[in-house]
């Protein structure tokens, strides 16, 4: 029952997200809430990773989702749901592209896809921008310094500079930014900060 549970959620998640896999961070979201299987700071924790490895977002989401629930079936049984939408548009798409490719209404379709993968991508910056720099539940203890998180939001600010306004670091691969980050995560993590 469970992993047919997460091949439901999961295909769901392939079936609505277009727009790639940012686009499937509010449905991850959503389904963190709902089911319990990872909290946001996890799922925060698994874009991060997702980002900085090979294969898409989404699809090494799913994975790690579903083997933390369901052990390597449910990975697969995860990854699958995922990506088998996709998988099915792809193929009667492209069975019918070629008859309905200077169709009018078609192309008013594609048009208008558009907007919405741009709005899903949108909704999934201010998810990640919730979970990554604001932190609610902090602003009981804390006040409202403790709302947002000063380092994060500092390191952001930084890794924009470097690669968007300084020369000298402007070219450099995106991996040595990737890199730099995880070092100051670890060094963050191990030190309590």
């Amino acid at each position: 029952m469970m992993y047919l549970q997460l091949f439901w959620e999961f295909f769901k998640t392939g079936l609505f997200a277009v727009g790639g896999g940012m686009a499937t961070v509010p449905f991850l979201s959503e389904m963190a809430e709902r089911t319990g299987w990872f909290t946001p700071e996890m799922l925060a924790d698994m874009i991060a990773v997702g980002e900085s490895t090979p294969g898409p977002i989404g699809v090494n989401t799913a994975t790690y989702v579903g083997y933390t629930v369901g052990g390597i079936p449910g990975g697969v049984v995860a990854t699958l749901g995922l990506v088998l939408p996709s998988f099915f548009v792809i193929l009667i798409v492209s069975a019918f592209l070629k008859a309905f490719r200077s169709n009018r209404y078609v192309e008013r379709v594609f048009y208008g896809i558009r907007p919405a993968s741009v709005a899903m991508i949108a909704a999934a910056l201010v998810a990640l921008l919730r979970i990554c720099l604001v932190h609610t539940e902090a602003l009981a203890d804390g006040g409202i310094g403790a709302l947002i998180d000063w380092r994060g939001l500092a390191l952001f600010a930084l890794v924009w500079v470097l690669t968007n306004l300084v020369k000298q670091t402007k070219k450099l691969h995106p991996i040595v930014f990737i890199a730099f980050s995880a070092a100051v995560g670890i060094v963050f993590r191990f030190a309590g900060a």
